[in-house]
């Protein structure tokens, strides 16, 4: 004998089925926010992607208008998106945007002059308290602070950087690259590519005026011509990892309050890489700190994966990954450490590889999107 239900009661028994897979669908979901260089006439600004971390596929979501976006950070309670405009001749600013995961909006609030030429990479204090952005040509970085509604202030500190390097053409003056926290975000680590320098300096996230201290600052000399671009902490803090631009390679550095002595230099170069032209880009650690991946652009075009010692900290290059591109500036590792997307500039594309736990290799998913001179991958999670 069959069973009749009401249309209502199959309603309900339809939706009792469907919201639990909707939930489950969502908590797959994750945005992706990407910065351009829109100078080259391809893309618009900065873009909002859903990415599923189960499958790796991305949709689009949204954008938001603004001049080459080449360096983004989210803060801390993802509310508000800051973005550098990478622009040349006193005219390089600084963006506040306000950010709606659930919508992947971004709303526009303000912008402040970045007080150095070619603004280049941007991020923000632990405590949402200010913002930092390193100037390329300009040879020095700018503190901002926040206002509670998310807009920038005015600057509150502008450091120059003196010196130069062996690269007459490239290092002629100090090109200050980027700029990192320490994880109890005590220090400021300032990677300097014109210097061939990294500078620690004590931060004070409770001093209003000057947060970033020049006295007692610890600067450590890498191999001259070397070019340091970006750097990453170990999880614990103990260690630093720097990506040398010009050379190129990864040094390790032992840190402890603030002073960092060398342990290593590895180069990012395979044994039967024949080309020319060099350029590392990036650097990421996987999120269980048992992988380190760094970018090589030039005639590479490649990560390179690297198994870090658990108890030296130093690095055994493993392999090598074709990004399926040109020009791969930015990468990310998913928060779950099971995928890597990388943005490649010259060839208009962001590629998706899966990664391996246990060996920490990549393999091409053949996922990717098109889009315009992608530069910086930054998941909102």
């Amino acid at each position: 004998m069959s069973t009749y239900y009401p249309s209502k009661t199959i309603l309900v028994l339809l939706m009792a089925f469907l919201i639990p897979v909707v939930i489950m669908a969502q908590e797959n979901v994750i945005n992706l926010l990407i910065g351009t260089y829109t100078d080259t006439g391809k893309s618009q600004g900065i873009y909002v992607y859903a990415f599923d971390t189960v499958s790796g596929k991305l949709t689009y979501r949204s954008e938001v208008p603004t001049d080459n976006p080449s360096f983004l950070t989210l803060s801390k309670d993802r509310k508000y998106v800051y973005s550098v405009n990478e622009l040349g001749e006193g005219n390089g600013r600084v963006s506040a945007f306000a950010y709606d995961s659930s919508t992947a909006k971004l709303r526009f609030l303000n912008q402040q002059a970045a007080l150095g030429d070619a603004p280049c990479h941007i991020t923000i204090d632990q405590e949402d308290k200010n913002v930092i952005v390193s100037n390329y040509n300009g040879g020095n970085f700018a503190v901002f602070g926040r206002e509670r509604d998310g807009r920038l202030t005015e600057k509150k500190q502008v450091v120059g950087h003196q010196g130069s390097g062996p690269d007459k053409s490239r290092q002629e003056k100090p090109h200050v690259h980027s700029a990192i926290f320490s994880p109890n975000g005590k220090f400021l680590l300032v990677q300097d590519l014109g210097t061939d320098q990294v500078s620690s300096y004590p931060y004070d996230v409770t001093a209003d005026e000057t947060p970033v201290s020049l006295a007692e600052v610890n600067r450590v000399t890498l191999t001259p011509g070397s070019g340091p671009r970006h750097a990453i902490f170990s999880k614990d803090g103990d260690y630093v990892y720097v990506v040398q631009e010009m050379k190129p390679a990864v040094t390790v550095f032992n840190c402890h309050e603030g002073q960092m002595q060398q342990v290593q230099e590895i180069t990012m170069l395979s044994e039967d890489f024949t080309g020319d032209d060099v350029g590392a880009a990036d650097i990421h650690i996987s999120p269980d700190g048992k992988f380190l991946y760094a970018s090589n652009r030039g005639d590479a075009n490649d990560i390179a994966i690297y198994k870090v010692d658990q108890k030296s900290g130093r690095l055994s290059l493993q392999d090598h990954q074709s990004v399926g591109g040109k020009g791969p500036r930015n990468f990310v590792i998913a928060p779950e450490g099971n995928f890597l997307l990388v943005a490649n500039q010259y060839t208009d594309n962001v590629t998706v590889f899966k990664r391996d736990f246990t060996t920490g290799l990549l393999e091409d998913t053949g996922i990717g999107v098109a889009i315009g001179a992608p530069v910086c991958l930054v998941f909102d999670r």
